[in-house]
């Protein structure tokens, strides 16, 4: 008999996960669900989805199934220099007005967040674009700090091993200088990821959340989708707070900030729109 996730079975098991990890599910994922479910239940050894309930209730008391469970849930697909127009616009105009603006003042202090950063490619990818775009970077004290719910997916993203497919569209003369290539695999230079901390993080965890702060860029792309509006404003308003003076946010391409948090300004470059603070 093929497995079924009831109606209310549904809405228990996603209201546990939003009291979790602020992440909301509709009902028409109910099979994508269900087809994730079968397979954890079968891992703990629970008979029906209310045992499964229970589990994740009382007995899963260091919370690593229900991390295992959100794992499961969370897509993790994503490329080196994905978005690329709006790569660009970070590299040849925010990126220049915030490093050309901190110079002048005496600051060579330059900090990204890469918030929702799952096996780790965006926050390589920035690394390498600070390497290529600022001339004098040896001078700078520059820290990439890329965090995700995900901690299988950031155990990876620290090995920083990828297939051919991950660096498709890296172009030739950085695949070459940053990457090495070892039976079949590409290897992340030790020198891109030196420049990148990877974290835990529960964006739903507010006091661990409040110590994000300090940030010249936050990119958070395609990581509100998973979220309620509650939860959405809630995260975004963080983000504000969390960024500096004249700093820049990234959000998905049909995101935008200004529509949840209506504080941050828009500015047009020729290849992209960017918000900041």
């Amino acid at each position: 008999m093929p497995f079924e996730l009831e109606i209310d079975e549904f809405e228990r098991l996603t209201d546990l996960i939003y009291r979790k990890a602020g992440i909301r599910f509709e009902q028409k994922k109910i099979y994508y669900i269900a087809k994730r479910l079968e397979k954890r239940m079968a891992e703990v050894g629970s008979e029906t989805v209310m045992d499964y309930i229970r589990h994740l209730k009382f007995t899963d008391r260091d919370g690593r199934e229900m991390q295992e469970l959100l794992n499961s849930l969370t897509i993790n697909e994503t490329y080196f220099f994905r978005d690329f127009n709006q790569l660009q616009a970070f590299a040849e105009d925010s990126l220049d007005t915030v490093v050309t603006q901190k110079a002048a003042r005496g600051d060579r202090c330059l900090r990204i967040w890469s918030s929702g950063c799952s096996s780790g490619e965006e926050p390589y990818t920035l690394g390498i674009i600070l390497q290529e775009m600022i001339d004098d970077i040896k001078r700078w004290e520059v820290e990439i700090v890329a965090t995700d719910i995900d901690e299988v997916i950031l155990d990876k993203a620290r090995k920083g091993i990828y297939m051919s497919r991950s660096v498709k569209d890296v172009p030739k003369e950085y695949l070459a200088q940053y990457f090495t290539r070892s039976s079949g695999f590409y290897h992340v230079n030790q020198k891109i990821k030196d420049m990148v901390r990877f974290d835990y993080l529960n964006l739903n965890d507010r006091a661990v959340l409040r110590k994000y702060r300090g940030f010249d860029f936050i990119f958070c792309r395609n990581v509100l989708i998973y979220f309620d509006d509650v939860s959405r404003r809630r995260v975004v308003d963080h983000y504000y707070m969390a960024l500096h003076e004249g700093g820049y946010i990234f959000l998905g391409s049909a995101e935008s900030p200004t529509r949840i948090n209506p504080a941050f300004k828009l500015k047009k470059t020729a290849n992209h729109m960017v918000y900041y603070k």
